[in-house]
């Protein structure tokens, strides 16, 4: 009975009620205390990038939920990060908070760089168009100044897909989606992505074709596969074609962005900075016309103010296999160092398939944890000192303080370490220079 009462707490951590989130984990922590759940010890592992359902995980988790799974599965560092929004910030910290978990929040998006306007950088088949991220935010509250360009993040998104569903609905017709009834009830604050566009048209589909045999047929002949191969009605393999098929360059749906369809790369870095947070370089994998040129891009992200970069390991190689990708990702981590630069690592969890933390025993990562664990605790150690008294990463005390980005990088490595979750201001101070 006590275990069926546990469950059904965690499933109330996915609910889109605030409160019901927050009394499910209370009690959870109860729980915890009474010894009622065991919690594994740390293991020394790390995902600081993991979407919440504030902008599509694909396994519907929300910031106290990916909170609570991370503590309870004995990560030592973890992190959100959602796509335009910052939404889920403030939760992700105080669930991280209560729970004893070192937790850090972030914000990815998309970019224009104008260096790279006729190459593609790290979005498949968008020249000039990149990913990138801003790390270590500790409040949703944006500065006055900034508010009209962080509004324009989500709105600019959402515009964007109001006109997508409407290209593709003439595509997928008789399965066509209303944007209120169909995909905002999927969304908690009504910012949905790609993602949530694809389970929305799964959905659909499945409600306009209640005959197995006679849906297979209607993706197979929208999508020009064997519907025996898409896991039908709402699996990974039919989500991920829909996107392939309808959404990207070449598909029904994709029209290609231009200049202005994106911010540009140096003003959401000052959005960034002006928030405290830290602007952050996304790598996608070396194979791209940009990213195969590793120095020139990251003179120009430098240059542009980026002071880390997020690398997903499992992009980066494939299992017993030593090919280029594998390489690449050896060749980043190499130069990064000698550029001082922390590495953030995580999973994403926002395809359906994306792992809960790296499997960092496989010997193609094993090597590199030490390099990512460094990473996510300099990020923490910024999370934590910014909250307590403004005196993060990238602050004017941390630039008069410290002599080089090197010396910078050990000092809050060595907090990130030492620094118990929770920790008052008071106690931070006593341990700065």
């Amino acid at each position: 009975m006590k275990q069926q009462n546990i469950e059904l707490l965690e499933t109330e951590l996915d609910s889109f009620d605030t409160e019901k989130r927050a009394t499910a984990l209370d009690m959870l922590q109860s729980h915890v205390e009474n010894d009622d759940i065991a919690l594994s010890p740390p293991k020394g592992i790390v995902n600081q990038h993991a979407h919440t359902f504030y902008s599509y995980n694909a396994y519907g988790y929300s910031p106290s939920k990916f909170a609570w799974l991370a503590k309870k599965e004995g990560l030592d560092l973890a992190g959100v990060v959602d796509f335009d929004v910052l939404d889920g910030i403030e939760e992700f910290l105080a669930a991280a908070d209560q729970i004893g978990l070192k937790g850090c929040g972030g914000m990815e998006t998309r970019v224009f760089i104008p260096e790279f306007a006729e190459e593609e950088i790290n979005s498949p088949g968008e020249p000039g168009v990149a990913y990138h991220l801003g790390l270590g935010f500790t409040s949703s509250d944006v500065p006055e100044n900034h508010r009209a360009f962080y509004a324009s993040l989500k709105d600019s998104a959402q515009a964007r897909n109001a006109g997508l569903i409407e290209r593709v609905n003439a595509f997928l017709a008789p399965v066509e989606l209303d944007i209120k009834k169909d995909l905002l009830p999927l969304a908690p604050a009504g910012n949905a992505t790609e993602r949530h566009i694809c389970l929305a048209y799964a959905h659909k589909a499945a409600a306009v074709f209640n005959d197995p045999a006679e849906l297979a047929t209607f993706w197979t002949e929208k999508l020009g596969i064997n519907a025996a191969e898409l896991d039908l009605p709402e699996g990974r393999d039919l989500q991920n074609t829909i996107r392939a098929k309808t959404m990207k360059s070449g598909g029904a749906g994709y029209v290609q962005p231009d200049s202005g369809s994106f911010p540009r790369l140096r003003d959401f870095n000052e959005f960034v900075l002006a928030c405290n947070a830290i602007p952050t370089i996304a790598w996608l994998n070396g194979l791209t016309q940009v990213e195969s040129h590793i120095e020139n891009l990251l003179s120009v992200h430098l240059e542009a103010g980026a002071a880390m970069i997020n690398i997903v390991p499992d992009r980066n190689f494939t299992a017993g296999v030593k090919d280029e990708k594998l390489a690449n990702l050896y060749a980043i981590v190499e130069l990064t160092q000698k550029h001082d630069l922390p590495i953030i690592a995580g999973t994403e969890m926002n395809s359906p398939g994306n792992l809960f933390v790296d499997d960092f025993d496989r010997e193609e990562l094993k090597p590199l944890l030490p390099v990512f664990m460094e990473g996510g605790y300099i990020l923490y150690a910024h999370s934590a000192l910014q909250r307590a008294c403004g005196k993060g990463y990238l602050s004017v005390w941390a630039a008069e303080t410290f002599a080089d980005t090197k010396a910078k990088n050990e000092f809050f490595a060595e907090t990130g370490r030492a620094l118990r979750t929770g920790a008052s201001a008071e106690e931070i101070e006593k341990l700065l220079p």
